[in-house]
């Protein structure tokens, strides 16, 4: 892979200038790195292809000499998909002398470990949860949360604004009662009211509701001609087979979500057609990205469930291990990693985005609108939903 090639050649001109004492001195000590999401449970789904990200990104890096030498260690813990257990595997994960940690997938168990990792001012890379408050509960020049993942500031008003170009204006919310679905809620209806609209209806229900029948007819009388859905589980399916059954024809969009396993298969015949925002696609539409499906697809001999997570924390692995080799002496404290990551010196040529200065002291978040595409759910598995999408795919994009 190209990024391999470049890291290789830059490690290599990068432990001619540090200091030969130090990294002697240190050669034979890993290099911890905490990995945080939910690798059980019903969020395992995506949690789990997150967690690969990091292991075959790793496992690059070590194969090349790692840090001058040092391996670098992932310490996992599983959050379970439950914030009170996120926050006190976070806390282990302080105590395990982690240097940086990755990881997040639910926006509600983010945001109740954020503080855990600002007081011990340790960087937290997010490349999973999209919710808006993950970045935007800290002041950004103070803040030690980075995040590779598109927010759904962003990819509200990206989906927003493809409704409105096909004509579906009159939008019935569903959101969940998590954090994350309170927030895409906001982010949603901020979106239609910069239009000059407001939802038609808006349904909220908790996890793991198994009928939304009354709420679906409810939009339908409402006369809405699209949902949007904002949910993190299998309620998304419960959607779509609960407007199957109603006999009602509108499409369906959403963000990422859309794009998982139990949607996609929960849903079935259903799910057809459905649109969502997504940073990657898994096609092979460049060398960077056939060389990370084909690399993906040797170490785990398995499907590629959710490509975009997977993608996105590839590359958070990658872009935190460029910071470390911006710090000359090899003291990774928290406070030196993270003006690192604020400094970028070398451009990391990802796969889901040229990473030129992702962070800066006032900018947490990598991803910016123009490295998203629309999906589309066609014969059980997402692909883009214009063709022009698809050609502009051949370019990966740079931060706007």
């Amino acid at each position: 892979m190209r990024g391999l090639r470049r890291l290789n050649t830059w490690l290599a001109c990068t432990a001619l200038a540090l200091v030969t004492s130090v990294a002697a001195a240190q050669q034979a000590q890993p290099i911890k790195i905490g990995v945080i999401g939910p690798f059980s449970g019903p969020s395992s789904d995506f949690g789990v292809p997150m967690l690969h990200g990091i292991e075959l990104a790793v496992e690059e890096i070590n194969a090349v000499g790692g840090y001058l030498g040092r391996p670098l260690q992932l310490v996992i813990r599983d959050d379970e998909g439950t914030p009170d257990v996120g926050r006190q595997r976070s806390e282990e994960l302080v105590r395990e002398g982690v240097i940086a940690t990755i990881g997040f997938c639910n926006t509600g168990v983010a945001l109740r470990s954020l503080e855990v990792f600002q007081q011990a001012r340790l960087p937290l890379i997010v490349p999973c949860s999209a919710g808006t408050p993950v970045t935007a509960t800290i002041p950004a020049p103070e803040s030690y949360i980075f995040r590779t993942q598109a927010r759904d500031a962003i990819q509200a008003p990206f989906v927003v604004e493809d409704l409105v170009r096909r004509g579906w204006t009159r939008v019935a919310i569903f959101a969940d009662t998590t954090g994350y679905g309170e927030a895409g809620l906001k982010d949603v209806e901020a979106a239609l009211a910069a239009r000059g609209l407001k939802p038609a209806h808006v349904a909220r229900f908790p996890l793991g509701v198994k009928d939304l029948s009354k709420e679906l007819q409810e939009a339908r009388n409402a006369g809405a001609n699209v949902i949007f859905s904002y949910t993190v589980g299998p309620e998304n399916a419960t959607i779509a087979l609960g407007r199957r059954d109603l006999g009602w024809s509108v499409p369906m969009v959403g963000g990422w979500p859309l794009s998982f396993p139990f949607f996609i298969e929960g849903a079935g015949a259903a799910a057809e057609g459905a649109l969502m925002a997504q940073t990657f696609i898994a096609e092979p539409s460049n060398e960077r990205r056939a060389a990370f499906l084909s690399a993906y697809a040797r170490k785990f001999r398995q499907p590629l469930k959710v490509p975009m997570v997977a993608a996105q924390a590839y590359d958070s692995t990658y872009l935190l291990t460029y910071a470390l080799f911006a710090i000359r002496n090899g003291r990774f404290t928290g406070p030196a990693i993270k003006e690192a990551l604020e400094n970028l010196p070398r451009v990391y040529y990802g796969v889901v985005a040229t990473h030129e200065r992702p962070f800066s002291r006032d900018d947490k978040d990598a991803i910016t609108p123009n490295m998203l595409v629309m999906g589309k759910v066609s014969k059980g598995a997402v692909t883009f939903a214009y063709p022009e999408d698809a050609r502009r795919n051949l370019l990966v994009q740079r931060k706007r």
